[in-house]
């Protein structure tokens, strides 16, 4: 029960690496706010703590810019007071060829994977920086960090979050506001299911040679929202099976 007392925003938490994040930060004891579009899959998240002896709410919203953003921190604040732990999670992973991307993708992909972690930051780590503590975690992605092909605007998109990242602890940190990221590979969610075989390739090439699992995302989310990540600032953690390495 290491985050009793604290409270928790997870973006994108109805589903995938989202709902594993919820469940393992309300596990460790932290009351959970799980947003998200999808309120039946939502509302299962919420009730799975519930059941479990947990506390959760859900804040249906759909993340798209600078105001849903400031209006989904508001809102996390009438329900629960305050948020010690903002997991930016929420994001969009299209796969293709530069020349087939329009300007309504670029704009959609930078708008939820920018634009809205910058403002719910500006919204909230100021106010954990009043009180002297907070965490806040980035989910990136490992396409961040080398050229694929087919990922260049998901990817950069990421390594925006990935400079954001040690921006904001060099910000941030001074008054106790930790500010890290993980870097996921491959990971096995109901969102890449439609990419098939292909996931399976690309986890061939780390030294797992395999796709992750959203609770392994999870856990090392969770680490580093914790006391046990003290020390621990402005880092890209990679979550990959080791594609990193190779």
């Amino acid at each position: 029960m290491e985050l009793q007392g604290s409270v928790a925003l997870v973006t994108g938490g109805t589903s995938g690496i989202g709902r594993a994040t919820a469940l393992a930060l309300a596990e460790r004891g932290a009351h959970v706010l799980v947003s998200g579009r999808d309120e039946v899959r939502g509302n299962g998240v919420v009730g799975e703590i519930r059941a479990a002896g947990g506390r959760a709410d859900l804040l249906v919203v759909d993340l798209r810019d600078e105001a849903s953003a400031r209006s989904l921190a508001a809102r996390a604040r009438a329900v629960a007071g305050r948020v010690d732990i903002l997991v930016n999670n929420a994001g969009v992973y299209p796969y293709g060829p530069t020349e087939r991307t329009s300007g309504q993708d670029f704009e959609e992909v930078y708008s939820l994977n920018v634009k809205v972690p910058y403002f719910l930051v500006a919204e909230l780590a100021p106010e954990m920086a009043e009180r002297g503590h907070g965490a806040i975690v980035n989910v990136s992605t490992m396409v961040a960090e080398f050229g694929d092909p087919g990922f260049g605007l998901y990817g950069s998109s990421k390594a925006a979050l990935v400079l954001l990242t040690k921006s904001w602890a060099a910000e941030y940190g001074p008054q106790g506001v930790r500010v890290n990221a993980v870097s996921p590979g491959p990971t096995r969610t109901s969102g890449t299911a439609p990419m098939g075989d292909a996931l399976d390739q690309q986890a061939a090439q780390a030294p797992a040679g395999r796709p992750g699992s959203a609770e392994e995302i999870a856990e090392a989310i969770a680490y580093l929202a914790s006391d046990r990540a003290s020390f621990v600032q402005g880092a890209v953690l990679p979550v990959d099976g080791g594609r990193l390495a190779v």
